[in-house]
């Protein structure tokens, strides 16, 4: 039975394990996923240590970036973004990092996009936030960072949003955990009522299915995603990449 499993903190909501569990059993496989939850990524190295039958790791939050320098190799991609969310680990327990990410939101949200949809904003300078900006390079979209606090990657705070600055970007990736189940009701502070029917919000998050700031923007007549089919797009080319490493 080869091993599988979820680095993360505060994971016990995963998608990854109902997910893989599942596929495995419907597919017959001799696999099993469980999560790490980990209050420091430094406990990585003991599961590893005591651990011989781990072939891979997804990681999330808030591991993405932090797991970087515990990798003997990383993957070119996955460099460039600066953000990690798969690892194989080989026959001689090293680690190597790799970007699913980048592959799911792409493959997602490529067939909501319009004409229109020339600039975005990204809520959240965190891990995730680097694999969508990788894409929206790649589709040449350009775009700005939202954060709550000035710091030397967002270009605006949320307290500097406005409806005129809304109407210039017409798509709006959440790429934070505001509004994650439990905390349904919250949602990131934008001035909603700039949203319109030219706007795209975009939500990694997955559980609710219909967060507050997707709620919100459907109100206005925007066009919505969450991002669970990000996560399925992701997890496959994870799965094809731990295989590919067997």
């Amino acid at each position: 039975m080869h091993r599988l499993g979820l680095i993360g903190k505060n994971i016990s909501y995963s998608f990854s394990r109902t997910y893989f569990n599942q596929k495995f059993q419907n597919e017959q496989l001799p696999y099993t996923y469980e999560n790490f939850d980990l209050e420091a990524i430094s406990e990585l190295k003991t599961i590893i240590h005591d651990q011989s039958d781990i072939l891979g790791f997804n990681v999330t939050i808030p591991y993405k970036e932090q797991v970087i320098p515990l990798l003997d190799k990383i993957d070119k991609k996955a460099k460039r973004i600066g953000a990690v969310n798969t690892i194989t680990v080989d026959k001689n327990k090293q680690l190597k990092g790799y970007n699913t990410d980048c592959y799911g939101f792409k493959k997602s949200i490529k067939p909501l996009l319009e004409a229109h949809h020339k600039k975005a904003l990204i809520l959240g300078t965190g891990g995730a936030s680097k694999a969508i900006a990788y894409v929206l390079k790649k589709l040449k979209i350009k775009f700005e960072y939202v954060s709550r606090t000035p710091n030397d990657v967002a270009t605006f705070t949320y307290e500097e949003l406005s409806s005129k600055i809304l109407s210039k970007y017409t798509v709006i990736i959440n790429c934070t955990p505001v509004g994650t189940f439990p905390n349904v009701n919250a949602c990131p502070k934008i001035p909603y009522d700039g949203i319109t029917s030219k706007h795209l919000l975009y939500d990694l998050i997955y559980n609710p299915e219909e967060t507050e700031f997707l709620r919100l923007g459907k109100r206005q007549g925007a066009k919505i995603s969450n991002g669970y089919q990000m996560l399925v797009y992701q997890a496959e080319k994870a799965w094809r990449i731990w295989n590919s490493s067997l």
